[in-house]
């Protein structure tokens, strides 16, 4: 008799321990609602993050107001050229004395240490763009895919290309003066504009191959026929080496812009992009972004 009694309670214990379990299971016990992530405090005065596949707004700071862009205006540059009709990346471009100078007179503006006279293919000058934000690369460009029977008629006429482009894309915020973010007064972006431009530029191929390559060796063609080994351009975007998933995009800074980074990462098949204006210094634009990546993630 005591046997079946305290098989009994067993089995009732036994019962209510699984019920219990059930019940931990679901949360129907401990059911607090998930705590939202909470939106990131950032030192850049502008910011924005969206679903890159939705196009939907994940974060904003000031993501509208208009500023200097610095060298994040070369992802324009970059899609104009490979929005040319026919393009041949193989095609190449001999380096004039007036890209160099240009570097130069702008007090040694970032530059991919092109060589006067050596010919360089439009491939080449995209990751001359692109890594070290080669403003001689932007140069070389612009005279390349503009139209005019003066370079300065071609550069004119590449920047109308950008501003055309710009247009075509709704950015209706954004004006460009410049081939490569050295601003004439009217060279500006948002947040959200930049990184509406950025995602419309990911979606060509030769564009994200560039952009999230760390190390690239051109060989170029010199005066004499031989081959010239440049040294390595490295990517400016320290996010590829520091962030699980990143996949671009382009740094920027300058006197008016500050310091700027348009960025991408793919996590588990979702992908985020966005843009910090006017960051306080390299470190921190770094910062920035990673926080509002990781908040693009968690919502």
């Amino acid at each position: 008799m005591i046997t079946a009694i305290q098989g009994t309670r067993l089995r009732r214990a036994a019962a209510a321990a699984l019920t219990t379990g059930a019940m931990l299971a679901t949360g129907a016990l401990t059911a607090a609602p998930a705590q939202a992530a909470t939106a990131p405090s950032i030192a850049a005065k502008g910011g924005y993050v969206m679903n890159n596949a939705t196009g939907k707004s994940l974060y904003t700071k000031a993501a509208d107001t208009r500023r200097s862009t610095g060298s994040t205006t070369k992802i324009m540059t970059a899609l104009v050229v490979l929005k040319q009709p026919k393009l041949n990346l193989d095609s190449k471009v001999t380096i004039q004395k007036a890209y160099s100078d240009y570097i130069v007179d702008n007090n040694w503006a970032s530059n991919a240490k092109l060589i006067v006279g050596d010919k360089v293919t439009v491939r080449q000058l995209l990751y001359g763009l692109m890594l070290p934000s080669g403003c001689d690369a932007a140069y070389a460009l612009a005279d390349k895919f503009g139209s005019g029977s003066t370079r300065a008629a071609r550069v004119k006429s590449f920047i109308g290309k950008m501003n055309t482009t710009a247009k075509d894309l709704g950015l209706k915020n954004t004006h460009f003066d410049s081939f490569d973010g050295i601003g004439h007064g009217a060279n500006y972006s948002t947040p959200r504009d930049l990184t509406k431009l950025a995602s419309s530029a990911m979606k060509n191929s030769m564009f994200r191959t560039v952009v999230k390559t760390k190390k690239y060796t051109a060989k170029t063609t010199t005066k004499s026929g031989g081959t010239r080994t440049m040294a390595p351009w490295e990517n400016t975007n320290p996010l590829l080496s520091s962030y699980s998933g990143a996949i671009g995009v382009k740094t920027g800074s300058g006197p008016e812009a500050g310091f700027c980074l348009v960025f991408a990462a793919t996590r588990n098949g979702k992908t985020v992009i966005g843009t910090v204006l006017a960051s306080t210094d390299k470190n921190t634009r770094k910062t920035d972004a990673t926080k509002l990546m990781n908040y693009g993630f968690a919502k």
